[in-house]
């Protein structure tokens, strides 16, 4: 059976809150959107942002849905009397606002679930414009709105207004919202995703690398984006059936890692380098130990929300190597090393000497300083390399300790 091409749709996004509009808070939900919608071969060409004002609410949409196929906007659900968009959608298409039984059941579940008393205010979030459909929120009490606006000799826009909490809009987008919007397009009808994790290298430098890969002609899309110096390649595959889009996204994935094997640590869009080592480390049966010197302790932290591992075995913090060594009553470094790998019966110690001191205030990007990674064994065994890196505030220190990881990981893919 042929299907006719997909429908070109053209979407907008809507941020809605004085927040935005004040400069408060950074709309992070309107970049997360535009990605997603490109993803789906959604082309974005406008973005708005307006404040609490229900005329201007009205005016918005008014003007989105005639320029738009698809028009998603965040924010403006709540229960309290700021939250217009119920009332700006109803106004748009001159219908009342119709209660929902369905969704205030949920809205009280969740109530019941935290053992607190519903507010008499939260009921306004079962009201829904008439003919308009819900999208149901799994975790919060904000369900979506689902609303079709017709247009004269064009067929209609459709709106689809969801929560402004983060967590909660991306979960409703990705489980409703996507599949809504391909089957509106008139093409595939399932949609799937990978994401696969990198680093070592530059978002430029990754892109020349990758080539056409991330070409937003291609099917299945690749979409790229930087966290921290980690790199995050988005596989979105849509097609008839799960099974087809699993097999698109396989070889797509294949293709990647041709293309860069060596930057490459793992699959999922939560996971990070101290997930890899830690499993590598469970495969081999074996533990670490982290040092940490200078002004920064993140690899402490990231190896201790794994929980109760055994691969993980505790971390040190000290201002330099003369404290970590007289801490084991050591004249040297690989004595230091030594007791420390007996006192946590651990394998491999990992130590990032050290990161360096940031001012509280700065925003330019700091100047490169030289620090170094070493990862210690028994037998002995080390092995140490200098490195130089500079980079913003925020992100070097977390910089820092990737480097450090992925040290640690290229040392036991050798050993």
């Amino acid at each position: 059976m042929t299907h006719p091409p997909p429908r070109r749709l053209i979407a907008e996004v809507i941020s809605i809150g004085d927040e935005m509009t004040s400069g408060a808070r950074l709309d992070t939900n309107a970049q997360w959107l535009s990605r997603r919608l490109g993803e789906l071969g959604i082309t974005v060409e406008f973005h708005s942002t307006v404040g609490d004002t229900l005329a201007h609410n009205i005016d918005v949409y008014r003007a989105a849905a005639a320029r738009a196929d698809v028009v998603v906007s965040t924010g403006g659900l709540g229960p309290t009397r700021d939250d217009l968009t119920r009332e700006a959608l109803a106004a748009l298409v001159g219908c009342e606002l119709e209660f929902r039984e369905s969704a205030m059941k949920h809205i009280e579940s969740l109530f019941a679930r935290r053992k607190r008393e519903m507010p008499q205010r939260n009921r306004v979030q079962a009201m829904f414009p008439s003919g308009s459909d819900e999208i149901f929120n799994p975790q919060g009490t904000a369900p979506g709105i689902d609303m079709s606006v017709g247009r004269a000799e064009r067929p209609p826009s459709r709106i689809y207004a969801l929560p402004g909490v983060p967590a909660e809009m991306k979960r409703m987008f990705d489980d409703t919202v996507a599949p809504r919007i391909l089957a509106q397009s008139g093409g595939a009808t399932r949609i799937r995703h990978l994401v696969m994790k990198f680093f070592g290298t530059g978002e430029s430098d990754m892109e020349q690398r990758l080539g056409e890969m991330i070409s937003r002609q291609r099917q299945p899309r690749v979409g790229i984006t930087v966290s921290a110096a980690t790199i995050s390649l988005r596989i979105t595959a849509t097609g008839e059936t799960d099974e087809a889009c699993d097999a698109m996204i396989q070889r797509t994935r294949a293709e990647i890692l041709e293309l860069v094997p060596e930057l490459y640590f793992g699959d999922g869009e939560d996971f990070e380098q101290y997930h890899a080592i830690d499993a590598l480390l469970r495969e081999r049966d074996e533990s670490m130990v982290v040092v940490e010197l200078g002004r920064a302790a993140p690899l402490g932290d990231w190896f201790a929300s794994l929980g109760d591992s055994p691969a993980y075995r505790g971390g040190l913090s000290f201002s330099d190597v003369e404290d970590f060594q007289k801490m084991f009553a050591a004249t040297a470094e690989d004595d230091a090393f030594a007791a420390a790998l007996d006192r946590f019966d651990a394998d491999w110690i990992l130590m990032v000497d050290g990161y360096p001191a940031l001012e509280k205030t700065a925003t330019a990007p700091q100047g490169a300083s030289e620090f170094r990674l070493v990862v210690a064994g028994r037998e002995p065994r080390i092995y140490s390399t200098k490195v130089s890196m500079g980079g913003h505030p925020e992100i070097l220190h977390p910089r820092i300790a990737k480097a450090g990881m992925a040290w640690l990981r290229k040392i036991l893919a050798s050993t």
